[in-house]
């Protein structure tokens, strides 16, 4: 997952460690982006059984999934991650463009 600068600042605040220490303990970084280091059994450091363990400070492209580009434009890959999406589906209907705003984010 990337991350923005403030994303960052939020889940060390959530998770009480100074930026710093979030960023030595979880994140890698390159010179033009910052993503959340991927541990070898999941995807998210923070990704439990039940969801999200930093789901109020989550990062912003975490936010905004399932409304990603490569899900949008596909009928494949949205039914595919609906499989696994526990919200895809559920909840009022979002118009396209209004998805694709939500991913753009």
């Amino acid at each position: 997952m990337y991350l923005t600068e403030d994303d960052l600042k939020r889940a060390a605040a959530f998770v009480q460690m100074t930026p710093r220490a979030f960023e030595k303990k979880y994140v890698y970084r390159t010179a033009h982006e910052m993503r959340l280091r991927k541990p070898r059994e999941k995807q998210c450091p923070f990704l439990l059984e039940g969801g999200c363990g930093i789901h109020p400070a989550k990062p912003t492209q975490c936010r905004a999934f399932p409304f990603w580009g490569e899900l949008l434009n596909s009928r494949k890959e949205w039914n595919r991650t609906a499989r696994y999406c526990p919200g895809i589906g559920k909840g009022p209907l979002i118009q396209i463009g209004a998805a694709r705003r939500l991913g753009e984010a």
